[in-house]
């Protein structure tokens, strides 16, 4: 089974590795050391706890009612109007999310560089790669 640093962890949660340590001395996530003294999170422990960060902010009361599992929460890097089309670029910790949509929906919701917003994904065809 792989075991993951702190900060791979943290990376993997889009939390800083201060709060990943934090969680860890709390006794939110277990860790074991390796060899030379680094603590480490088992994967499927990692897995779990991953769940439960997730689940955490599920329950916001001003999120949306909506059937997509797959938020992305994040800032607005770069909005490309065109005539009727648009693309919108949101950095969401380490993932980088574009978006096709129309230019009434960018004016509508009053994207611009700098805000935060949320990308949500929801797609039949979900392609995983072993990493």
């Amino acid at each position: 089974m792989q075991s993951y640093t702190i900060g791979q962890a943290a990376r993997l949660l889009g939390v800083s590795p201060d709060t990943a340590r934090r969680w860890a001395d709390a006794g939110k996530v277990a860790t074991h050391r390796d060899d030379s003294g680094r603590r480490l999170i088992d994967g499927r422990d990692l897995a779990a706890f991953s769940i439960e960060v997730g689940q955490a902010g599920a329950g916001e009361e001003d999120a949306p009612y909506t059937s997509v599992r797959n938020a992305f929460p994040g800032i607005v890097t770069a909005v490309t109007l065109g005539d009727v089309a648009a693309q919108v670029e949101i950095q969401a910790g380490p993932h980088r999310l574009v978006s096709l949509l129309t230019r009434e929906a960018v004016e509508e919701l009053g994207l611009e560089v700098g805000m935060q917003a949320t990308a949500r994904v929801k797609s039949t065809n979900v392609h995983i790669d072993r990493t």
